[in-house]
């Protein structure tokens, strides 16, 4: 379409055509035969006089540009079929919208595992932000996963309606760059990167070449949206709940009209569930089953329950190809070969980061470790990664992970194709597994919670190296020569059975590495002396008497379980260990070499912790004996702390820590009602407590006066996020003013049934007036200072509280007594019930 001054200019010069036209027949006399010469005379005189507006036309039709391309409008913009607005991604859709319309952001990231809707979610947001004029243009360019730049500068040309004619990169990039430069407010989408792209190549003006040009990209991996695009903002897009996955089930199954046979039903929904909230794998397989026969459905769960191990096929083949792709792009051999191990796992679900590094050692997956502390230090980066490309998942206790169950599936299919797998879980072992041929070249068998009703008297396995058995029969017995034919085998994991004696054959295993016999009842294990080459034995929550003498010819291993000879154990680095009574602990059992680990002392703790750390005790001392022999003092830098039952224990720092558990980070105490004070410096000398504690815990602590007693530094609780007391019926106060200034790090007050609490922050200081000198004590000692004219205005604002809860505190007055202006610009929550005594917050 040509523009309006062009259309003028050609108008002008129609009419100077015309006129030109006119006179050519009048300037003709005899039939045109000989010219006319009067009115040629009086033609130059007017040409003479119009030359100079001819001139003019000339050049004011000089245009830059004298048309523009119609841009029809995008088809993807103006279709939203297939987008559904779910509960658990609206929160997300928001937080986008926001991020576009923030002035100061330029570039966002969204991340998910393949198939999860990244796409849609995009392009939805697009038709949103386009419809409320956030942007004037939307550009959407589908990325390929090895970049072709001629073909993505294409897509944008297209889609901004643009020619291009330039040959070069860098000359398309140019008339790229120039018409976007063009729109006001342009939005850029780059769907599905693999790699880093470099923008000024494309041709996308950003920050200060464009304010206008926004980039929001998509990508299975977290480090390349972060590290490789250097993304301000990124956005994870996780799975779907249940009841998210059954509605989109129902709604692509033609809304549901053949799901309302009472047949289907429940085979509906035992579908919708194996998808495991997966979008792709919900859409491709209820389309696939619209309608569809009975026979078809059962076929197609079934299908779901056991995948075909060799190829992608039937109703989960589009799900699995796009999760295979994501594999294929790992960088690296050890990542493949960490999430292939990570498969074979029993319990994918909450996989534990110990059972990952047992059988990584045993498999010679970290190269050129010598500790478990450096096998984790090698692992703890692997798994990142991988949960960085979508591939693993966070779980919610800590030291553990989870993968998602199409993601097991494919890997274990990938594993059985490439690598001679063979796995079961939840079924009936079929009779195919005992195949010779097959046998003959499989390298790893796992069967967790598997019907195996009996095992042969011999496999034949020659290159077998891993072998993991949980069966749903305890009682299975293992015939004596069993492991005969596995020479190679360098991991054995027998999970919950019954094993009064180890087989025979076990002392065959000479290259075993890893043994683990965990949650099992165990009899006679002589026999695992004769293992001169096993470096971890893990006997975790099994039932075991006595270990037999034998265990002291493994001169390689790196853990062990028998307590007397942990002292002996110089190379011990890391140890994971759970005591049930305090009484049987020998003196000086701990070693100060101990860089990581988990004790639990007494049969009333939970293994799994809330918190991350990699130095974690608890503590059930209903007898003296940890105290006197030094347990706590023993280990250095405990990070998360646990005790219960204290015995004759008045003052927890004083008396288990002398030097103020300066790495702790996590503080739990219960059910001592010894206790009088976590903290006293009543002797005048300032106590340096918990300068990095981030939660305090405090539970039926009945006799607790104060939780701080006398003088602090100004280091003291400076970290501290969150302290929960509950039942601690003689504590009046939690903390007084002065403590709480310095709490800025605060997140969470939450105190519960306390019969005598009467303020949250007490005040042991006069009130303070605006000229009064106070003392300021500091690491250089105690020092005189002025108040500041904030100081003076006794406000003290809580700037990162978002949770205060007060509840069943029959004696609570006010929040502080005296006339304290407080401010919490960050709080969310606000919780006040049974509190019949307080009248004003403070």
């Amino acid at each position: 379409m040509l523009k309006s001054g062009a259309n003028k200019i050609i108008d002008e010069a129609v009419k100077s055509i015309e006129g030109a036209d006119r006179a050519k027949i009048k300037n003709q006399c005899f039939k045109g035969l000989c010219p006319n010469l009067k009115v040629q005379y009086q033609l130059s005189e007017k040409a003479a006089r119009e030359a100079k507006p001819v001139a003019g036309l000339h050049e004011t039709g000089k245009f830059h540009k004298v048309s523009y391309h119609i841009n029809p409008e995008k088809i993807w913009l103006t279709l939203s079929k297939g987008y559904q607005a779910f509960d658990s991604r609206i929160s997300t859709f928001k937080d986008i919208t926001n991020a576009l319309s923030n002035p100061s952001v330029d570039m966002i990231g969204i991340c998910g595992m393949g198939g999860i809707g990244k796409t849609m979610l995009v392009k939805e947001i697009a038709r949103q932000v386009k419809g409320h004029k956030l942007f004037d243009e939307v550009v959407f360019v589908d990325v390929p996963q090895i970049p072709d730049i001629k073909k993505m500068q294409g897509q944008i040309a297209d889609e901004l309606g643009l020619f291009l004619c330039e040959e070069s990169e860098s000359g398309r990039a140019r008339r790229l760059y120039a018409r976007m430069k063009e729109e006001k407010k342009i939005l850029v989408i780059l769907d599905d990167i693999w790699a880093r792209l470099d923008l000024e190549t494309l041709g996308i003006p950003l920050g200060d070449e464009h304010k206008g040009c926004k980039v929001l990209l998509t990508s299975r991996s977290r480090g390349v949206l972060s590290r490789e695009m250097d993304s301000e903002i990124n956005f994870l897009v996780g799975i779907l709940s249940q009841e998210e996955s059954w509605s989109l089930f129902q709604k692509m199954v033609a809304e549901g009209d053949c799901i309302r046979n009472h047949d289907l039903q429940s085979l509906a929904v035992a579908i919708a569930k194996e998808c495991a909230g997966l979008p792709i794998a919900i859409v491709t397989i209820a389309k696939a089953l619209r309608e569809e026969n009975l026979f078809e459905w059962k076929n197609a769960l079934l299908e779901l329950k056991r995948p075909s191990w060799r190829n992608f096929s039937g109703v989960q083949a589009a799900a699995c190809s796009t999760i295979e792709l994501s594999f294929n792009f790992l960088t690296g051999e050890d990542l493949k070969s960490t999430l292939l191990l990570c498969s074979l796992m029993g319990y994918t679900y909450h996989a534990s980061m110990l059972d990952l590094l047992k059988y990584g050692m045993g498999m010679g997956l970290f190269k050129d470790v010598n500790t478990m502390e450096e096998a984790r230090d090698r692992a703890c980066p692997l798994v990142h990664k991988l949960k960085a490309c979508s591939l693993l998942l966070d779980s919610h206790i800590s030291e553990m992970f989870a993968m998602h169950d199409i993601v097991r599936d494919v890997a274990i299919s990938i594993a059985s194709r490439d690598q001679h797998v063979f796995t079961m879980r939840n079924h009936v072992v079929p009779q195919e597994w005992l195949d010779k041929d097959t046998l003959k070249f499989c390298t790893a068998i796992s069967l967790h919670k598997c019907d195996v009703n009996e095992l042969p008297e011999e496999l034949e396995c020659p290159q077998l190296k891993f072998f993991y058995m949980y069966p749903k029969d305890p009682a299975l017995k293992i015939p004596d020569k069993f492991f005969a034919g596995m020479i190679e085998l360098r991991v054995l994991d027998l999970t919950k059975m019954h094993l009064l004696s180890l087989p025979s054959s076990l002392h065959l295993l000479v290259n075993l590495r890893t043994l683990c016999l965990d949650q099992s009842v165990l009899g006679d294990i002589a026999v695992i002396g004769e293992l001169k080459q096993l470096e971890i034995l893990s006997l975790s929550s099994s039932d075991i008497e006595h270990l037999p003498r034998e265990i002291g010819r493994l001169s390689k291993l790196r853990s062990n379980a028998s307590l007397d000879e942990l002292k002996h154990l110089s190379r011990l680095t890391t140890l994971e260990i759970h005591i049930q009574g305090a009484k049987i602990l020998p003196r000086g059992l701990f070693s100060k070499k101990l860089e990581r680990y988990k004790i639990l002392i007494g049969d009333e703790w939970d293994w799994h912790g809330k918190y991350e750390t990699s130095r974690t005790l608890k503590l059930m001392l209903n007898t003296r004996t940890c105290l006197e022999n030094g347990t706590i003092m023993q280990l250095k830098g405990i990070e998360d702390l646990y005790l219960g039952e204290l015995q004759d224990v008045k003052n927890v720092l004083n008396e288990l820590d002398a030097e103020g558990f300066l790495q702790l980070k996590h503080l739990h105490v219960q059910n001592s009602p010894y206790i009088l004070c976590i903290v006293d410096s009543v002797e005048g000398v300032a106590c340096d407590a918990f300068p990095l504690l981030e939660s305090l815990f405090l539970h039926n602590l009945t006799n607790l006066e104060k939780i701080c007693n006398g003088r602090l530094t100004a280091a003291s609780f400076c970290n501290l996020g969150i302290i929960k007391v509950g039942n601690c019926n003689k504590l009046k106060s939690i903390l007084s003013v002065s403590i709480a200034r310095g709490l800025q790090q605060l997140q969470v007050i939450d105190v519960t049934e306390c019969k005598s609490m009467e303020v949250i922050l007490g005040t042991e200081e006069e009130r303070i007036s605006s000229n009064q000198e106070i003392e300021l004590i500091t690491p250089r000692g105690i020092q005189k200072c002025s108040l500041t004219a904030e100081a003076a205005t006794n406000e003290i604002t809580f700037s990162k509280l978002k949770s205060l809860s007060l509840s069943y505190l029959p004696s609570l007055t006010s929040f502080c007594l005296v006339n304290y202006t407080f401010r919490f610009p960050s709080l969310e929550e606000l919780t006040v019930r049974g509190c019949p005594s307080m009248k004003i917050f403070s």
